[in-house]
């Protein structure tokens, strides 16, 4: 489990085929040096474990079905990924409830810059929009977002110099890939109310 807020930027140093998936390998120093095999880590959203680690940089195995339902096949060497440890039992929750579990891939469709602050438009597949409300969570690339509207293909989010800095957001431009995942809380919603169980209680 994550919050959604990202830790660092981390750079990706080599990719190594390994039929029918991947060895990514990615540097951060800061995070290498308290990062242990097995660690659960948060890359550009999507929980991967590490199986590989040494003083500036670690190592996780993605698989065929990982690489093709995200952003992460999409990455080349030097590529730039938003990074997030697991969270600690007691530890601050400073963003929503993350599971590292993508819904699906967007890409951002408009981008509007006034100074150092954006709005940014994201399309999405319609089915996510009865997970979306105006003013509820969105993992962007592992980043915890405030939607701000929410339209039938679409929604967008308002971000601050901060967010643009140290995220891979600032570099976004339209058409670039973006992993979604909705609020963990709406998707029970959405279950419950399918069932008729909130109806009925």
């Amino acid at each position: 489990m994550f919050s959604g807020i990202v830790e660092r930027m981390g750079t990706v140093r080599r990719l190594i085929s390994d039929p029918p998936g991947v060895r990514l390998v990615i540097q951060s120093p800061e995070i290498a040096r308290d990062t242990k095999i097995g660690d659960s880590i948060s890359v550009n959203g999507c929980c991967l474990t590490v199986v590989e680690v040494d003083q500036t940089t670690f190592g996780f195995d993605a698989g065929a079905e990982t690489l093709s339902r995200t952003n992460l096949g999409r990455l080349q060497e030097g590529s730039q990924v938003n990074l997030e440890r697991s969270l600690k039992v007691g530890g601050e929750l400073g963003g929503h409830f993350v599971t590292g579990h993508i819904d699906a891939v967007g890409w951002l469709d408009q981008r509007l810059d006034e100074k150092d602050w954006s709005t940014f438009w994201f399309r999405m597949p319609a089915r996510l929009t009865r997970q979306m409300a105006s003013k509820g969570s969105i993992a962007v690339d592992g980043i915890s977002l405030t939607l701000v509207d929410v339209e039938d293909e679409r929604f967008s989010v308002a971000l601050i110099p901060h967010t643009l800095t140290i995220t891979t957001l600032g570099k976004l431009q339209p058409g670039d890939p973006v992993n979604l995942e909705t609020d963990v809380l709406a998707k029970y919603v959405e279950k419950q109310l399918a069932s008729g169980y909130l109806a009925r209680g």
